[in-house]
């Protein structure tokens, strides 16, 4: 009897270790990253995130803008507002609830995530959900080699 236990314990700490990331490490298309979601408030990331590691601020072609960036590649990105509008991710530590997020190959990306379409912009590839039409919610992923190198969640904005 304690040997068959030992065994299921072990059994059930392996498919523990195996399962997918938990939803505050999570890649949820056309929503968020690890707990920071479209349209949150400044202080709601900083309560699902903690204190930035580093921000910064300035303006680009949309307007004025905050960033915020958090240990494990998150960033955070505040356009034109107190709302988030983008977040992204370099980190390996999140994931869609179908296992894709930074490292895993094009054919996992176009496999595991609904109505996904690729298409390459130089060297560059881009796996992404919608149409990119101003106001979609949209889930990109930067391919390069044949594997993401950033996922990011975002409004598009013109």
């Amino acid at each position: 009897f304690m040997t068959r236990l030992a065994v299921l314990v072990a059994a059930a700490c392996a498919a523990a270790l195996a399962a997918p990331a938990a939803a505050g490490a999570m890649i949820q298309i056309d929503r968020g990253i690890a707990g920071a979601r479209l349209d949150n408030t400044r202080a709601e990331v900083r309560a699902a995130l903690g204190r930035p590691s580093s921000r910064r601020s300035g303006e680009n072609k949309f307007g004025r803008f905050v960033e915020w960036r958090f240990r494990g590649g998150i960033r955070v990105l505040f356009q034109g507002g107190r709302r988030v509008t983008n977040v992204s991710t370099t980190g390996f530590g999140d994931r869609t609830r179908r296992a894709v997020g930074v490292g895993s190959s094009e054919r996992a990306v176009r496999r595991r995530v609904p109505g996904v379409r690729c298409r390459s912009f130089g060297d560059v590839r881009s796996c992404h959900t919608g149409d990119f039409e101003a106001g979609d919610r949209i889930t990109d992923f930067l391919i390069r080699d044949g594997r993401v190198t950033r996922a990011s969640v975002g409004f598009v904005i013109d």
